[in-house]
């Protein structure tokens, strides 16, 4: 060790940040102030009364973070997923008809790959908001589990390039949320 460096205490040492260049080939950090948006045109429509608002598309590994908000109650989607799901309830609480379980403001929820369900917001919540990060796609189901539709990372990224740019924002709005 260095002369100047030995006389560094340990508190200091512990406070001085890296002092090397990050990697090269490292994409940006990515940092959203005001995840719960004060502008209404961040929030992307997804169906009638539901919208989403991307914090994070990453479309190298497959996956998608976003806010879903319900105002309003009703039967939202019935779909699968192949890979794992988390969810942060943030404001209000829903439910998937399938499980005798709510999820509740201030909880969370760990959906396994291969879960199959349909997202019900029941008529006394006024606005529910969730975190949800999905790894893979929503593969939506009738009840039967016959295909319907999906969403991926790319289907999102277009679904907010075409809002974006409708409301004014401009279509390359969501590329500060791509990685």
């Amino acid at each position: 060790m260095s002369e100047s460096k030995t006389h560094l205490d340990a508190e200091t040492l512990r406070r001085m940040p890296y002092q090397f260049d990050q990697p090269g080939d490292m994409v940006p950090d990515l940092v959203v102030p005001n995840a719960v948006p004060i502008d209404e045109r961040i929030w992307v429509p997804q169906a009638e009364n539901v919208w989403f608002r991307p914090l994070c598309l990453n479309r190298s590994a497959g996956y998608w973070m976003n806010l879903l908000r319900v105002r309003k109650s009703g039967v939202l989607s019935r779909h699968r997923h192949p890979a794992p799901v988390h969810a942060y309830v943030i404001k209000g609480r829903w439910r998937y008809l399938e499980h005798d379980w709510e999820a509740v403001e201030g909880g969370y929820v760990f959906e396994p790959p291969g879960e199959t369900h349909t997202l019900v917001v029941d008529d006394d919540v006024e606005e529910m908001i969730t975190m949800f990060q999905v790894h893979g796609c929503m593969y939506y189901v009738d009840p039967w589990g016959n295909h319907i539709g999906f969403e991926d990372v790319f289907t999102k990224i277009d679904m907010c390039r075409k809002h974006y740019e409708s409301v004014g924002l401009g279509a390359d709005f969501v590329d500060q949320f791509i990685r």
